[in-house]
């Protein structure tokens, strides 16, 4: 059991070496994601793998994410923030130095594994402890915690880049996160963890879960057993049955009703409506980052720039303007800022399908800038909504996010990739096509694609005049295909706009936005303390 700790109770200090151990953990995380982001390509080739296995490694470090934060959340007021962080230090250790050795897919997809556990962890624990710490400005200071995620993936790329004259191969990148890894680990030991703010407020535990209700339950139940079925399938000899999309939400349906039951509560609409947007926001700003470097090299091959410096450009931006969220807090709600983030990042990805010249650069801006606020504003907008529902709301909303990202995200936009590949070749080159086309499934739909080792094959059979000029177009397709997924990710920031407006319009026609406050319990015969936190929370940025 922890000691019991207010934000009250902690000084300038405590707050600030709490702060900047947890923006360092998930800092760890996002050197994770920048090595899968800039190196996907050269693992890629190594082991012969598709668009799609690639898509499955880096959807392995998102998708466990929910296991942990979800599991987490439900146990973290009673057994303490610290044992968890160090858990997770050794996850993203294991996950760093087991890549370095790793021979095939089953072992990128394992170690991928353990970073995706292990950011779960991290996420579980530094957001509730965020929201804890600075209970007065919860959204603004979320959304300086996830400059983080950013920062993680600027550095980490740029160490890549700068070291890869010094380095032969991928490998020795894999090695990055251990670096903010043991820094957060050593900076955690002195600190002292605040409880909960619905801990503090002395919300049942009962009621937390109320919060979630059969609506949240079903919906990440689902999403769970969905993928944990699929990747039993790929790990183990037994086979998925081809109606496992179908039995997914049978299942998920059924927890989700026990749940439903034993709570008593069908769950706060608007807090699975979050839910549900999470997927398309997943996808607009995960789902692009994991393919942006692949997604952007037609785009830039002109300009002979490194395609990796995307990912840096975009979170460079979303890194200076998360610093800055809050000046931008004071003229727009959490909602508001939503909707209007939503247009500056289909308006981007979709300029950006078509964009040559100073035109690329343009674009570019406005998808960062659309992305910039996506994810620590859903979370400051459920931590302030529903802040009864503490660790579990907070972390479930992100959990979803992270699993679709791994699960629909990631994957969907190597789906689109391929299928565009196909499409182009089958125009280009017949008879390529036909020796190369194999088929594949996503959810519960079926496609065709060009099997990489396939294609290969077929074309070091050719004469050499025939191999080249054939290879030419499978390249041109290639290309083109980062187009066509740009236009289809465009999609997703586009149905952002018309949700989150009309909620930013619900708020409005009831007298406009307001967070909902707690009051926290004061024990009989003694005063309330001072709440010195809102008058330190300015002085430290």
């Amino acid at each position: 059991m922890q000691e019991i700790v207010s934000a009250q109770d902690l000084s300038a200090r405590d707050r600030r070496m709490l702060f900047w151990a947890s923006f360092l953990s998930l800092l760890a995380a996002g050197f994770g994601f920048s090595f899968r982001v800039a190196m996907g390509g050269d693992y890629r080739v190594e082991f012969g793998l598709s668009n799609q296995q690639v898509g499955e490694v880096f959807g392995a470090s998102l998708w466990p994410i929910a296991i942990t934060m979800v599991g987490f959340s439900l146990v973290v007021d009673r057994i303490g923030y610290k044992i968890p962080m160090y858990i997770a230090f050794a996850l993203q250790v294991v996950s760093g130095v087991g890549t370095f050795f790793a021979d095939s897919y089953m072992a990128l997809y394992g170690f991928a594994l353990c970073a995706g556990l292990g950011h779960g962890i991290v996420e579980a624990v530094i957001n509730p402890i965020c929201a804890a710490v600075y209970p007065k400005a919860k959204t603004k200071w979320l959304t300086y915690l996830h400059a983080a995620w950013p920062a993680g993936l600027v550095l980490g790329t740029l160490m890549i880049i700068g070291a890869e004259s010094l380095f032969d191969g991928w490998r020795v990148h894999a090695l990055w996160i251990v670096l903010p890894a043991l820094a957060y680990a050593v900076m955690y030991g002195p600190c002292r963890f605040p409880v909960d703010e619905r801990v503090q407020a002395g919300v049942p535990y009962i009621e937390m879960l109320r919060q979630v209700g059969f609506l949240g339950a079903a919906l990440s139940a689902f999403m769970m057993v969905y993928e944990i079925g699929n990747q039993v399938d790929h790990l183990t000899e037994w086979k998925r049955p081809e109606n496992w999309f179908t039995l997914s939400l049978i299942a998920g349906g059924a927890i989700g009703a026990v749940f439903g039951l034993w709570t008593r509560a069908l769950g706060k609409p608007l807090f699975f409506l979050l839910c549900l947007l999470m997927i398309p926001v997943a996808t607009a700003e995960l789902g692009t980052d994991g393919w942006i470097k692949k997604l952007m090299t037609p785009v830039l091959e002109n300009l002979k720039v490194n395609p990796a410096f995307a990912l840096v450009f975009s979170a460079f931006i979303m890194l200076v303007f998360r610093v800055f969220a809050g000046g931008i807090l004071r003229i727009m709600s959490p909602p508001v800022l939503l909707c209007v983030s939503g247009v500056f990042s289909a308006i981007g990805l979709y300029w950006l399908a078509g964009a040559s010249g100073v035109a690329i650069l343009v674009a570019f801006v406005l998808y960062a800038l659309g992305q910039t606020y996506y994810w620590p504003c859903v979370l400051g907008f459920v931590s302030e909504r529903f802040p009864e529902g503490g660790a579990l709301t907070l972390n479930t909303v992100s959990a979803i996010g992270l699993l679709s990202a791994g699960i629909i995200a990631t994957p969907v936009l190597g789906v689109a990739f391929d299928r565009s590949i196909r499409a182009a070749v089958a125009t280009e080159a017949p008879p390529l096509a036909e020796a190369a086309t194999a088929d594949a499934s996503f959810l519960w739909m079926q496609h065709q694609k060009i099997d990489p080792g396939a294609a290969e094959a077929f074309i070091e059979d050719l004469d050499e005049p025939d191999r080249a000029e054939t290879q030419s177009v499978y390249d041109k397709c290639d290309a083109k295909a980062g187009r066509d997924a740009l236009r289809f990710a465009a999609c997703f920031p586009a149905v952002l706009v018309v949700v989150f407006g009309m909620i930013a319009l619900y708020f409005r026609s009831g007298g406009g936005y307001r967070p909902v406050e707690l009051r926290i319990r004061q024990e009989p015969g003694i005063p309330p303390k001072p709440d010195s936190n809102q008058q330190t929370e300015e002085t430290q940025r």
